[in-house]
């Protein structure tokens, strides 16, 4: 295992903890009881500021995720010149 696969294997690692940590903080879209009961107690900007958040979350989730399988195929790549 060379150096570059380890490189490569941290980066790996450490993009997943991101995708995971970036989909915990998005907000769940179905609303269930609590939505009914704090619904209305939401403001205008506070809905709004959440949807902003919410997109950006998603564009970095998705953006995230490309890194990752494009860094999991290089990973694969490596080994199998490796050997």
């Amino acid at each position: 295992m060379g150096p570059l696969e380890i490189i490569v294997g941290i980066l790996v690692i450490l993009i997943s903890i991101i995708i995971i940590a970036a989909v915990i903080l998005q907000q769940s879209h179905r609303r269930g009881v609590n939505g009914v009961i704090s619904g209305a107690a939401d403001t205008f900007l506070s809905k709004n500021n959440a949807r902003t958040v919410d997109a950006m979350l998603s564009k970095w989730t998705k953006i995230f995720a490309i890194i990752f399988f494009a860094l999991a195929i290089i990973a694969n790549v490596l080994s199998i010149v490796g050997k």
